[in-house]
């Protein structure tokens, strides 16, 4: 539009009519941005061309994000509401005057690993309500009393929690638990695995101490009753009816009770919007109030040279080889210039053993921590 205003010639190339670019109406208002978020949002990323395919690209992210979130409708039958909230609404108005169809389509091309083009089938599954209200605020209670060490991983949370709803829980092919009411069904993995910290408890147990898991001897399958772990993980009363003798029954409550709730889980910030936030979900679904966990830690990614770390374009280094061509002093120094926060840490593998050796050479001051075998710590000055 701003081309077509601007550029009278592409106007004239294109055949389109003065009327056709009369000032957009505004239908939605972002606090942040205002009645006109696009041309705001244009104006601040400096876009002067449509040409501009990756700073546009940020644009849209920015006013859908923002429009979705804290925009509000202006016009309409739902002028006032929040857009999260009058979307659904016009979105079934218009299916039910057949002014509309269900079409759905990956955001951008995907190719599996092999090679083959992804499209989007619409076949039967089984899904999760994780925005059902009452759970909601469950979730939300127990986001509130989490320590995350950084606001924006707060608000990404914040976030997720607003818009976080139907989730496809069912797969039908591969490894893993059939889903017990519909077995031709397998429990999709992002669904299972956020409650798998809890079987760390009493892994040893369930498999006679093989950390591969080959030996179910100990507490065989069977014997794995709902009864069972209710009465592990959930508070609830002794199983009188299982095999499992008493004293190892007791050892797994014992051992669970003693590590949970867990104080800290590190993960990848880009997990907030699915793996993590499940996390809090089944928590709270499943356990008593005690058992919640009390902090997640949300780090960015690694790049190495200013760009992702890929095996595809060999843009990538192990702790090995960094160590093996720099030395672990360079490679500790380098990491810890890389950063701590949110923001994605970056490994430059042409200043790391460089600025070491210049410290070592030039007789730079630099303090090393030194821990002795009691723990108590020195300094050593250089």
């Amino acid at each position: 539009m701003h081309d077509l205003e601007t550029k009278p010639g592409l106007q004239a190339k294109f055949g389109v009519k003065d009327e056709w670019i009369l000032p957009v109406v505004p239908v939605i208002n972002i606090p942040e941005f205002g009645d006109e978020s696009a041309k705001k949002v244009c104006m601040d990323l400096k876009i002067n061309s449509q040409n501009e395919k990756d700073n546009l690209a940020e644009a849209k992210r920015l006013t859908y994000l923002k429009g979705f979130t804290e925009g509000k409708m202006l016009v309409g039958e739902f002028a006032g509401m929040r857009v999260q909230d009058a979307k659904p609404l016009i979105r079934n108005k218009l299916l039910e005057n057949n002014q509309a169809v269900i079409y759905s389509e990956p955001e951008k091309k995907v190719m599996s690993r092999s090679g083959d083009e992804c499209v989007v089938a619409l076949t039967d599954q089984w899904y999760i309500t994780y925005g059902e209200e009452k759970w909601k605020k469950m979730a939300e209670k127990c986001l509130s009393e989490m320590k995350l060490y950084h606001d924006e991983a707060h608000n990404m949370f914040c976030q997720t929690l607003s818009w976080l709803n139907k989730w496809g829980c069912s797969r039908s092919f591969g490894l893993g638990n059939r889903i017990p009411f519909d077995e031709q069904f397998l429990v999709e993995s992002l669904s299972d695995s956020t409650l798998y910290m809890a079987y760390y408890t009493i892994a040893d147990m369930l498999q006679n101490g093989d950390m591969y898991g080959r030996d179910a001897s100990f507490v065989k399958q069977e014997e794995r009753t709902d009864e069972v772990w209710n009465y592990v993980f959930c508070d609830g009363p002794y199983p009188e009816s299982s095999t499992i003798s008493q004293s190892v029954l007791n050892k797994m409550k014992q051992e669970f009770c003693y590590w949970y709730p867990f104080d800290l889980r590190v993960s990848g910030k880009d997990l907030i919007q699915n793996h993590l936030t499940f996390t809090i979900y089944n928590h709270t679904a499943l356990l008593p109030e005690h058992h919640w966990p009390r902090a997640f830690r949300c780090n960015g990614h690694t790049l190495l040279n200013f760009k992702k770390m890929s095996k595809s374009t060999e843009n990538f280094k192990t702790h090995r080889r960094a160590i093996d061509e720099y030395s672990a002093d360079a490679t500790r120094f380098a990491l810890a210039d890389a950063g701590d926060g949110m923001d994605d840490a970056n490994f430059v593998d042409t200043c790391d053993s460089a600025t070491y050796k210049r410290n070592l050479m030039d007789g730079g001051n630099f303090e090393i921590l030194v821990f002795t075998q009691t723990r108590s710590p020195f300094h050593l000055r250089r």
